[in-house]
């Protein structure tokens, strides 16, 4: 990792800046895939998925029959920890339930908001090399808590054209509708349009790589909607004299063996602690099966040495993490201070990992600074809100000599109208 000292405050949104993509030859790619499931449904996906996975397939729809196998595959000490991590998830989003009061704003008229599942979610989740199995907690957990009726899985294909029994076992355990061999834009596409196997969805949740995600940008543009803008991986810790650097150089790695272009930001006022993760980076990093992915996103990072806490806080705000991490023995004194940060992890115990998949938490996160606008996803993220409102006779008479004066002033008579032959209507009488 690069290591800047005391960089000057005019200069922070140099340091802030993730990782360059080429953008306009994306946009071609992905909106040339996007129109061809459009067009072709089915048999685009065929095409992608030969091209792109090297796997023939006959059918996209995972049959009951694989289902059963991968059951049997998984490890009873897998299916263990998965079962560890599902009950917290479903603790933590379960809170997040809340009953809405009706509230009579003026006598006679009530109004309150109900909360209703979006009938049609689709998850995307990324296979390969890592099969995200985790994130199908985070996702499909939330979305039977809230109430949604299709939860539509796609996932890319080994070249066998097999699933991860994994992904698989986690998908029947928390109740996944249907579950399709797609990866990539191509899948996206395909649940944003529906094919002929395929259902349209109305929200898209999950990770993915650039493809993905620009593809989830545009079908977002038509119409459906997405969890959130997303990129690649990142994590900033924020490391004090009190911190394990062995401790902070392993959470700086997990977050690097994401990708290449995942990356990692370490902060602290204290030039030896600085040192010391630097050294146990380049012990721990050799020994990794991902080593060679990690080692070049770490040339993407840097360790920056600030002159106190409050420049930390003041940086990791500017940067807005998707992880942000505070090891500190007192990592309650920042708390208050934190405004743009995905997920925060307190204390030398909380590694970012327990985020990622059992403490309850979700880790499908806001990255390349869209947690300062943007929050992670939570069981908000799979219901839409409705507004009620019931007003009786005493109300309309209440409120609505204020409405006439206002409709008339924006010269919308008919407005005025609907008022004004209700409280006739109720004179009469």
């Amino acid at each position: 990792m690069k290591v800047i000292k005391n960089p000057l405050k005019t200069n922070w949104s140099e340091f802030t800046k993730r990782p360059e993509i080429e953008r306009n030859q994306l946009n071609q790619i992905v909106s040339d895939i996007m129109s061809n499931v459009k067009e072709n449904g089915d048999q685009a996906i065929y095409e992608y998925t030969a091209q792109f996975d090297k796997a023939k397939l006959s059918s996209l729809l995972v049959t009951d029959k694989e289902m059963d196998s991968a059951k049997s595959i998984v490890p009873k000490e897998l299916k263990d920890a998965i079962e560890v991590a599902k009950r917290n998830i479903e603790i933590f989003h379960k809170s997040q339930k809340s009953n809405e009061s009706v509230v009579e704003t003026t006598l006679g008229v009530q109004c309150w908001r109900k909360s209703v599942g979006i009938e049609k979610v689709g998850l995307y989740i990324p296979g390969g090399s890592a099969p995200l199995f985790s994130t199908i907690l985070m996702l499909a957990i939330p979305a039977k808590i809230a109430g949604c009726s299709e939860i539509i899985l796609c996932t890319p294909p080994d070249s066998n054209g097999e699933i991860n029994p994994a992904i698989l076992y986690t998908a029947s355990l928390v109740g996944v509708t249907r579950i399709f061999k797609a990866g990539g834009a191509q899948a996206i596409a395909a649940m944003a349009y529906g094919t002929e196997t395929v259902p349209q969805v109305y929200k898209i949740f999950g990770p993915g790589n650039q493809f993905v995600t620009k593809a989830k940008e545009l079908a977002q543009q038509n119409g459906v909607a997405i969890d959130m803008p997303a990129g690649p991986s990142e994590v900033l810790v924020i490391a004090d004299e009190t911190c394990n650097p062995s401790f902070v150089a392993s959470d700086l790695l997990s977050q690097a063996e994401h990708g290449a272009d995942s990356q990692v930001t370490l902060l602290s006022n204290n030039e030896e602690v600085i040192a010391q993760v630097n050294k146990e980076l380049e012990k721990q990093v050799v020994e990794l099966p991902r080593s060679e992915i990690a080692q070049q996103a770490l040339s993407n990072s840097r360790s920056i040495l600030l002159n106190d806490k409050s420049d930390c806080i003041e940086f990791s705000n500017q940067y807005a993490p998707e992880h942000l991490i505070i090891a500190s023995d007192n990592p309650d004194e920042y708390i208050d201070q934190i405004v743009n940060a995905g997920s925060v992890f307190l204390g030398n115990y909380s590694c970012e990992s327990a985020g990622d998949y059992a403490s309850g938490t979700n880790h499908t996160l806001p990255t390349n600074g869209f947690a300062r606008n943007h929050s992670g996803v939570s069981l908000d993220s799979f219901v839409k809100k409705i507004t009620f409102q019931k007003i009786n006779e005493i109300g309309i008479k209440n409120i609505g000599p204020s409405i006439e004066i206002m409709a008339e002033a924006e010269q919308l008579f008919a407005h005025k109208n609907a008022v004004t032959l209700r409280l006739k209507e109720i004179q009469n009488d």
